[in-house]
């Protein structure tokens, strides 16, 4: 009874931030941990997480099961700046980029993204990172500019069934179920 009042509950919590924020390329299945500043054509797929405080700029698509940290921004690629004799504020803006983050990608509280960029399917986004170039597939980037830290899975193989997994048909969990319980040291 009580897990049947907690998915009514969600379902009421989605509709209700899809309808805030006027997100109509949002999947049912979206959730929204708190305000943020959400650009109205904001596509994502099914069982996606944004976080409190997110700003997200036009042209930003997002893959099933990936998650958004709190106060993550995808912002930038807005002027030109190189200029010579032409204050910033008057140069223009560069051709607009669509920024692609794949399946199952989770960038973590604060990290910023700048338009234009693509994260693969299955990488990882560690908190406070800056990514200005493109993310492959299944890696962990972090830092200021986000570089490469190591692979996500160990071997191929769980590279290649975790990707297997990705193409199948969609299937739903428990958010953020504990896996084991923690054991004080």
């Amino acid at each position: 009874m009580l897990a049947a009042l907690r998915k009514v509950l969600r379902s009421a919590r989605r509709l209700w931030w899809r309808k805030l924020l006027r997100l109509n390329g949002v999947h049912a299945t979206a959730l929204f941990g708190g305000y943020g500043d959400i650009s109205r054509d904001f596509r994502a797929d099914e069982y996606v997480y944004i976080g409190p405080g997110c700003r997200i700029n036009p042209g930003v698509c997002v893959g099933r099961y990936s998650m958004l940290g709190p106060d993550v921004q995808i912002i930038g690629n807005d002027h030109l700046f190189d200029r010579p004799g032409v204050p910033v504020i008057f140069s223009g803006r560069p051709a607009f980029r669509q920024t692609l983050i794949g399946k199952d990608v989770w960038i973590g509280a604060g990290a910023t993204v700048l338009c234009g960029v693509r994260i693969g399917d299955g990488a990882v986004v560690a908190a406070g990172a800056v990514v200005t170039k493109d993310v492959d597939s299944f890696v962990v980037v972090g830092g200021v500019p986000a570089r490469l830290i190591r692979r996500r899975f160990a071997t191929l193989s769980d590279e290649v069934a975790h990707s297997e997994m990705l193409a199948a048909p969609l299937s739903s969990g428990e958010y953020c179920r504990p896996v084991a319980s923690y054991q004080e040291v």
